[in-house]
């Protein structure tokens, strides 16, 4: 193998692991964990003879055992977490998590079960080999049980549950070297995971199973922004997808394709250093972004853009050109339309009112010399805010109604069609620009569905089969009326975990969680530096970080990030009264007269905090009265209570 190996503090095969005293092994995990305390070496005093004897156990009656392999503390690549124990035995892979107590937590479960998860999802020698989570509580002793697919099991069991495992018989382990590559472990990274590759290397990391769900779209715009650099022409690209399918990093690649500084267009100043743009109208996802990047070493401004300042310079001055030849546009089906452009633009100097974002835009792209592309990125289902209900027709009245329609070609998938029925606007029509499955959220595929159904709402038989189905994927729904036991269990959760994120997230129209410190009002959450609540650690200076289970954000913030796990605070703007959603609660919208289905909105915004956790949602439901049958509904849908 030429890959660089992945770092763990231990590994060999079963006979030497079995014959190197528990204290060498100690001694090489200490060098290899530096910040290890004293608690973690006693539980590595306690654990590793226990261990050694179960690996001798399985010496002793599996022929092919000389063969398996332990690794200990092995960090998973660009993740920094590190499982305990994996061991590489006949056909499967074992994770085992070692607890020093007699009962598992629900955080010890699901910490094992993401572990096993995110192997199979990521690591490429897991695809076609079975994973199985063990978690052991050190103080147990025999078969505990299976919760969920994951094994429960006291030290002393361990050599009889491994040989019991249903894995494929006549199988080989896998080697140690080919697991350890550290290419071989390629996670799906978060946003700012994303931006900051590209910063730096203008590429991003090869994602295992994601290359098949988002690559034909990359490779489709990218043939379109090709062709029409070739044939000096403009066109308008509309890629939809469910959330979580990928879209923004599609955005976000399409911009840092190497081959734009060729196309792009020699101007007076020479060629533009920044042929392309990721502009967003989610002023918290570019402050987070570029919050993060100006701390990678950059401006802050390479990566993303505000919608708002970008209307804001070109609409005011017709004679500046932008220099950019591809303009991507986040989440396009939530583009103000013509009023709200007004009400945010109306008092620039020089500005002219009466057009939509979209027809700002095309006009914009008409300035650019010869040939330009502008790429709409469509979610469903989260237009949030009072004038993004204008939906896609505003793109079709754009490109109609700019000042040479004959010069645009439109690029949508079969679900956007109709949208440009009898359009005498050029139409290709491709499924290749549709995202249909999530892999934000590790695969787990019926997250998107389980919400829809949920917010109907659904028989909560239903919503069982796909809770279950979830379950199974390991992703974490949770729920509990009281606040102490949600933010515990993060608390434990990822109290390994100093690169994870999780926070607070509650809706901007509740009047009552104030009174459990939950402090969502516009008066508390304009004062969050979303920047900082997203990127800070628990134990940087001055840190405001969203570990830390203090300070909430509403769906106006949290709508485009991800964190990988939340706490929803569910309030009484949305309540099942007599099986059926209400908003009479609510809190009003200052401009209500320009809205046109405020429940609509609701249900919108409760569609976007339930999807922003990659790993988890936690839900806590406060202890009123008239929040019982949201509770209730939601645990027999089979949303599992933390005790």
């Amino acid at each position: 193998m030429t890959d660089e190996r992945a770092k763990c503090g231990w590994e060999s095969e079963f006979p030497e692991f079995r014959d190197t005293s528990a204290n060498m092994v100690r001694e090489q995990l200490e060098s290899y964990v530096t910040n290890a305390g004293q608690s973690q070496v006693r539980a590595w005093d306690d654990s590793i003879p226990k261990l050694q004897n179960e690996v001798n156990e399985i010496l002793l009656r599996d022929q092919l055992a000389a063969k398996y392999v332990a690794i200990l503390e092995y960090e998973l690549p660009m993740d920094l977490r590190r499982p305990d124990v994996i061991l590489l035995i006949a056909g499967a892979v074992v994770v085992l998590e070692l607890k020093g107590k007699v009962y598992p937590s629900q955080a010890d479960l699901d910490q094992v079960a993401a572990y096993a998860r995110d192997l199979r999802c990521y690591h490429r020698e897991c695809s076609d080999c079975p994973v199985f989570p063990i978690l052991v509580p050190t103080r147990a002793v025999g078969y505990v049980g299976c919760d969920n697919g994951i094994h429960i099991a006291g030290p002393d069991y361990l050599d009889r549950l491994i040989d019991q495992l249903d894995r494929p018989k006549g199988g080989r382990p896998l080697s140690a070297a080919r697991f350890l590559a550290a290419e071989a472990y390629r996670p799906l990274p978060t946003l700012v995971q994303a931006a900051r590759e590209l910063f730096h290397s203008r590429t991003i990391r090869t994602i295992h199973r994601a290359r098949a769900l988002t690559d034909p779209a990359i490779e489709e715009i990218a043939r379109i922004i090709n062709d029409a650099a070739r044939t000096r022409t403009r066109r308008l690209v509309l890629l939809t997808g469910v959330p979580g399918a990928g879209k923004t990093l599609v955005g976000l690649q399409a911009v840092h394709a190497h081959f734009l500084d060729d196309l792009s267009i020699e101007r007076s100043y020479g060629k533009p250093t920044a042929p392309a743009v990721f502009l967003s109208g989610n002023g918290p996802l570019v402050e987070v972004l570029q919050y993060e990047l100006r701390k990678a070493g950059g401006n802050g401004q390479t990566f993303v853009r505000g919608v708002f300042d970008y209307v804001r310079r070109y609409s005011s001055r017709p004679d500046l050109v932008p220099p950019e030849h591809v303009l991507v546009f986040d989440e396009a089906q939530r583009a103000f339309d013509a009023e709200q452009v007004h009400e945010k633009h109306g008092n620039t100097p020089g500005f002219t009112g009466g057009k939509s974002e979209p027809e700002h835009f095309i006009e914009f792209a008409e300035r650019v010399p010869e040939w330009c592309v502008v790429i709409g990125l469509i979610g469903s289902g989260q237009e949030i805010h009072v004038g993004e209900e204008g939906g896609l027709g505003q793109w079709r009245k754009a490109v109609e109604g700019c000042k040479h329609p004959d010069g645009w070609a439109v690029h949508l998938p079969p679900s956007v069609a109709p949208h440009f029925g009898n359009t005498p606007v050029e139409i290709h029509v491709t499924p290749l620009l549709s995202l249909d499955q999530e892999i934000r959220f590790h695969f787990a595929t019926d997250l998107h569905q389980l919400v829809a159904q949920i917010l109907k709402p659904s028989p909560s038989s239903a919503n069982r089969v796909l809770v279950a189905r979830l379950e199974e994927q390991q992703y974490h729904l949770r729920i509990t009326r009281d606040l102490e036991t949600a933010k515990g269990y993060l608390r434990e959760r990822y109290a390994e975990q100093l690169e994870a994120r999780f926070g607070i997230l509650a809706s901007s129209k509740d009047k009552d969680l104030e009174r459990f410190e939950i402090k969502n009002s516009f008066g508390w959450t304009k004062q969050v530096r979303i920047g900082p609540w997203f990127g800070d650690g628990e134990n940087e200076p001055g840190s405001h970080s969203c570990r830390y289970l203090r300070e909430t954000i509403t769906e106006f913030q949290a709508q485009g990030l991800e964190l990988d796990a939340t706490l929803l605070a569910w309030g009484t703007d949305l309540l099942l009264r007599q099986g059926q959603w209400s908003n009479a609660k609510a809190r009003g919208y200052r401009q209500k007269n320009r809205v046109r289905d405020p429940f609509q909105l609701r249900l919108n915004a409760y569609r976007v905090l339930l999807t922003r956790g990659r790993d988890a949602t936690v839900i806590f439901v406060p202890s009123l009265s008239e929040l019982d049958e949201t509770a209730e509904y939601l645990i027999e849908s089979g949303i599992r209570q933390l005790g």
